[in-house]
């Protein structure tokens, strides 16, 4: 093993116990340029990491709605927004709930919009929650734990070839259907309840028992289960889905000249996020996109192991001319 490769592995796996960091915040504020008097939404609020800066930017006349899917959230969020001391208001919602939390508020357009889609360090360390490998725990991996399957009832359940397909699609996993006809085998005779026992199976259905003693050639060392446990994730999530939603919704939403900002963790994601976005800029609803996605640093990579696969797209709204009925760009 090389310098280099010897360096990345001995990288910590989340964010130290009881810090939150946001992923690319600098170039979240560069896209979105907050200013005071404008309204601004969090999508993905967590604990408020992007939330905290842009409310501190739109000031004491300006206001933040924040949204989480995970309720456990909005207690953190909240104490840390309070500290800011500006307007803002939470909700325990999902991308579908915008337009009537905004109405709920009488605003029909806001200025600046962010949505994280990765998962917090902190979720990914409770193993009650489920969506870690490396920490035992119920087969959870609902972000909103008041509705939906769990991941062990999805399991359950799921055709073989609809399972090898997500895992293809939402985990971009090589070895999709071997996974796939291993999890079905072993629920024949006993349910996989338990995010080890997953883990357990993944490892010997690839072959890779011995992961740690042979990493691959990759830049990071990726554990068997990791994209996996991603592709359960997002498939109990709904999250593409929601994602798509907010994309169609964005250009009703925001303001003329108001920006949106969208960090995706996964190729699929990214891809939907730049056809969106190409399109709309295409038929004039946006008059500037980031031409490519944004990158974390490698000072943030190192600091911050979940920037390392980040990537932000920003949109910038056209201008509306009411009196033509057209949109011009600034």
């Amino acid at each position: 093993m090389n310098k280099r490769r010897k360096h990345h592995a001995r990288q910590p796996r989340s964010t130290p116990a009881g810090e939150h960091r946001a992923v690319l915040l600098d170039d979240v504020l560069s896209a979105l340029e907050p200013k005071p008097g404008m309204i601004v939404v969090d999508c993905t609020v967590g604990w408020a990491g992007h939330a905290a800066e842009l409310l501190q930017r739109a000031g004491p006349t300006g206001m933040l709605i924040g949204l989480d899917m995970d309720a456990e959230n909005l207690p953190k969020a909240r104490t840390r927004l309070e500290a800011v001391g500006n307007p803002f208001h939470l909700h325990h919602s999902n991308f579908a709930g915008l337009q009537q939390i905004l109405a709920a508020h009488d605003i029909a357009q806001v200025d600046a919009l962010v949505a994280d889609l990765g998962m917090s360090s902190m979720q990914v360390d409770e193993p009650a929650r489920g969506f870690s490998y490396r920490r035992d725990g119920a087969l959870d991996m609902r972000m909103d734990r008041s509705r939906g399957r769990t991941a062990a009832e999805l399991l359950a359940t799921i055709s073989l070839d609809a399972l090898s397909d997500a895992l293809h699609q939402f985990g971009d996993e090589p070895q999709a259907m071997q996974i796939a006809m291993a999890i079905l085998k072993t629920r024949e005779n006993t349910p996989i309840t338990t995010t080890s026992a997953l883990a357990r199976i993944i490892q010997e259905a690839t072959h890779q028992d011995d992961w740690r003693l042979h990493p691959t050639k990759a830049k990071w060392n990726l554990h068997p289960a990791a994209r996996t446990f991603q592709a359960l994730r997002i498939l109990v999530n709904r999250e593409l889905a929601n994602l798509e939603y907010l994309l169609r919704l964005l250009p009703s939403v925001l303001a003329p000249n108001g920006s949106a900002a969208v960090i995706s963790f996964h190729s699929g994601e990214d891809r939907l996020v730049k056809a969106a976005f190409r399109a709309g800029q295409e038929t004039g609803v946006y008059a500037a996109i980031s031409a490519e996605p944004i990158r974390a640093t490698w000072s943030e990579r190192d600091a911050n192991p979940r920037a390392r696969s980040a990537k932000l797209r920003w949109a910038r709204r056209c201008i509306a001319s009411e009196r033509l009925g057209t949109y011009t760009s600034q």
